[in-house]
């Protein structure tokens, strides 16, 4: 047989395959209604097993994998018809819609903004975008930006997540599984670094340079030109260059912005010293509540699954049946367990989207832990 008359063979076998799915999709209807009037759940994992196994048996060992899967998938579909006709909100999906009744079109002009640092950070030039009269209260670290969030002390929290170059903040994904909190708004800064040096420091006599890890990787290049300098890190860019001001030393220097040398009254050694010029940091801004502003186009979320094989690729099917584009993953372990991981997922939809209803809605019950982390536009 030539290639168009397998493939018209296959069009053939498609024809009775998708008649055969309606038809068990219409059974699936009735059983929904009886699970209803019964007062039975929707899932019944015996029954999908039951299923597997017998499904799996009639087939070759060859495509054994490829049965469960499809049988997987099957499963996944039905449950979701069912929740649908049996019109079960949850109370997420609730949470949500009040959310965007009880929200204003726009963020707040005015708030207090908790930033982890000093003056000149770059999570407060952050704020300073996304807020035109922002009061910043700057804290240590990170987990007291997520602290003072959470105890209502700073109403919104400004923190970086991820840079082009030197890739996620792990800290901040950390401390996501420590705190409740939404995500309202996020933006990509971005970020030039310079050497910043107190008046006549010269560069063939710096021996030592200070700056936040992030930044430090984000100008590798450069610190490799340099011989024998030894770098040391900071909590943050703005308090390296706070640091090299105070010791009033002329062989130190900081890598910072060019805010941080006019807040420091610093100058400049060298400018533009970071790896690429396309070095964007992406900052995001938490509340303790729930706030959707119009134009929410991306939601983040939060599952830790079964320990189980294929629990992951499950997980993400789903969004590809849904037509769902997923742009960030993200994996980190869980403190205190044995080798398991939480996974951080974003995806671009809207917020109205009836796609994303329905994964919200299957995640939420078939997961371990599902945590919604907002839905947000980026600036």
């Amino acid at each position: 047989m030539n290639i168009d008359e397998l493939r018209n063979e296959i069009d053939s076998i498609d024809s009775q395959l998708i008649g055969l799915f309606e038809k068990r999709m219409n059974v699936a209807r009735d059983i929904a209604q009886y699970k209803s009037e019964n007062s039975l759940p929707v899932a019944d994992k015996g029954r999908e097993r039951d299923v597997l196994n017998r499904v799996t048996s009639c087939v070759s060992p060859e495509i054994e994998d490829y049965a469960r899967s499809l049988y997987i998938t099957v499963f996944e579909l039905s449950r979701s018809y069912q929740k649908k006709l049996l019109g079960k909100k949850s109370a997420l999906a609730e949470k949500i819609e009040n959310a965007l009744e009880n929200s204003p079109e726009t963020m707040p002009e005015r708030a207090t903004v908790a930033c982890q640092g000093v003056e000149g950070s770059y999570s407060s030039l952050a704020g300073e975008k996304l807020f035109k009269y922002p009061t910043v209260m700057f804290f240590k670290n990170f987990e007291g930006v997520f602290a003072a969030v959470d105890r209502g002390l700073c109403k919104y929290g400004v923190l970086p997540i991820e840079n082009s170059n030197a890739g996620s903040v792990n800290e901040v994904y950390d401390l996501m599984n420590k705190y409740n909190f939404y995500i309202t708004r996020s933006i990509k800064l971005w970020i030039s670094h310079s050497l910043l040096v107190n008046e006549g420091a010269k560069l063939e006599n710096i021996k030592e340079i200070f700056s936040h890890r992030q930044a430090i990787e984000q100008c590798s290049d450069f610190l490799s030109g340099l011989d024998g300098v030894k770098v040391t890190v900071c909590e943050n860019t703005a308090a390296a260059a706070k640091k090299v001001r105070e010791s009033k030393r002329t062989d130190v220097a900081a890598i910072g912005s060019k805010d941080c040398a006019e807040i420091y009254s610093l100058s400049e050694l060298d400018s533009n010293i970071q790896n690429s010029d396309n070095n964007y940091t992406r900052f995001i801004c938490i509340s303790k509540n729930i706030e959707i502003y119009a134009g929410a186009d991306k939601t983040s979320i939060v599952l830790v699954l079964p320990h189980k094989p294929g629990s992951l690729y499950n997980a993400i099917s789903r969004f590809a049946a849904l037509g769902l584009n997923l742009t960030k993953l993200e994996s980190r372990p869980i403190e205190g367990s044995n080798f398991e991981f939480m996974f951080y997922f974003d995806v671009d939809a809207s917020v109205y989207s009836p796609q994303l209803c329905t994964l919200i809605s299957q995640l939420e019950n078939d997961c371990e832990k599902f945590v919604y982390l907002g839905s947000y536009s980026e600036v």
